[in-house]
């Protein structure tokens, strides 16, 4: 039952922000995968945001005594290395958990980047149309016609590897998707009821855009918005095993697949798992950001 019908039938109405939180518990109680996916997420953050608490090393520290050591339950391992060690006696796990702090810190910033202005360019394209249209999407059709990752590696070749490149980079390269999804949700939106409304009582064009069009495309923001975080992390992670990525002394999940490609028969795990890290990490966004989608749908709050 929605608000409006509540109020009709002399039921209590709800808050909205009650009637969302009711939704993400139904949502959650029909998805266990959204569950776990979840789970393991909170888990990710808490290991990025705590990760010099929690790695047992520093992840830099090198010991060529015990380099190439293996996981705590293969014979030979090391005590106190309970995921083995690199070529270099680095502690993998230790730069497993500093990586985590990089990817998710990649990952959002950038996502966070290109949303906002891919946002704000489909916003006015669709809505002004006209000129200001067709110069947005020209734009988007040149950069299109570039490979996301080789016009990433183009810059920053140029500019030198850097944490912060790399976000500007990956953020100012994944704008297009937000352009053209809220352009099109604007054009079909923009001849609505309640827009035309908003103008005949005194709107200008930005409140329209803020407060009317912008809360209708919520659902495909969301969308985007959790499959772009996923996408910048594994171009993050292909960046970092070209060696284009951040600084080789930070240590990354990319970069710890680089460094173990060459020891794949002899010491698996230091490319096993940073890319399980890698693997586990999108799953759990992409599978969080289908219920999200679910929940965000308006037509979620009135089933």
């Amino acid at each position: 039952m929605t608000t409006a019908t509540a109020g009709r039938t002399g039921a209590p109405a709800r808050p909205a922000s009650n009637t969302m939180w009711h939704a993400v518990r139904r949502a959650l109680r029909r998805n266990h995968a959204a569950k776990v996916a979840i789970g393991v997420l909170f888990l990710v953050v808490i290991v990025g945001v705590f990760g010099p608490l929690i790695a047992p090393h520093d992840p830099n520290a090198q010991n060529l005594t015990l380099k190439l050591r293996p996981p705590f339950w293969s014979a030979g391992h090391q005590p106190g290395y309970p995921l083995g060690t690199d070529n270099l006696g680095r502690d993998v796990l230790s730069r497993i958990v500093y990586g985590t702090r990089i990817s998710l810190l990649v990952g959002v910033a950038a996502t966070l980047l290109s949303g906002v202005v891919g946002t704000a360019i489909g916003l006015v394209s669709g809505y002004y149309r006209g000129w200001r249209d067709q110069v947005f999407m020209r734009l988007a059709d040149i950069q299109l016609a570039f490979p996301t990752i080789l016009l990433a590696l183009a810059i920053i070749a140029v500019l030198g590897p850097s944490l912060w490149f790399v976000i500007l980079v990956l953020g100012l390269t994944g704008w297009v998707n937000y352009a053209r999804v809220v352009r099109a949700e604007v054009l079909s939106l923009r001849s609505r009821e309640f827009v035309v409304a908003a103008r005949a009582i005194g709107d200008n064009d930005r409140q329209i855009m803020t407060r009317h069009l912008l809360p209708n495309i919520t659902a495909p923001l969301v969308t985007i918005g959790t499959l772009q975080v996923a996408a910048m992390i594994i171009a993050e992670a292909s960046l970092g095993y070209l060696g284009l990525g951040v600084p080789p002394s930070i240590p990354t999940w990319g970069g710890m697949l680089a460094d173990g490609q060459l020891y794949l028969r002899s010491a698996w795990w230091i490319a096993v798992f940073s890319g399980a890290a890698i693997m586990l990490t999108t799953l759990s966004i992409n599978v969080t950001g289908d219920m999200l989608r679910d929940v965000a749908d308006p037509k979620a709050y009135t089933k």
